[in-house]
């Protein structure tokens, strides 16, 4: 039998709006997803919005906003973890 799964706190996404080059936007993304972003600015030394400008700016066509700042904090949440996930 497994162990049972210890769940983070579960939000439903909370809508934003930005702009991004003068142009308004929203972008809804779980409280995690918010607080990841808000985290990676910080450390970056800029707001969420420039962040999220830059990660328009790098994303494919093909991937939605959403989706590419969720990728980006995960992928940042797992360099800090380590090779071994520490």
């Amino acid at each position: 039998m497994t162990e049972p799964l210890d769940l983070p706190p579960l939000t439903p996404p909370v809508k934003r709006s930005i702009t991004i080059d003068g142009h308004a936007t929203s972008v809804s993304l779980e409280d995690a997803f918010w607080r990841g972003l808000g985290a990676l600015a910080r450390a970056r030394g800029t707001t969420p919005a420039r962040l999220i400008a830059d990660i328009d700016h790098g994303r494919p066509a093909d991937v939605g906003l959403a989706t590419a700042i969720r990728l980006v904090v995960l992928a940042q949440a797992q360099l800090a973890r380590g090779p071994d996930g520490d």
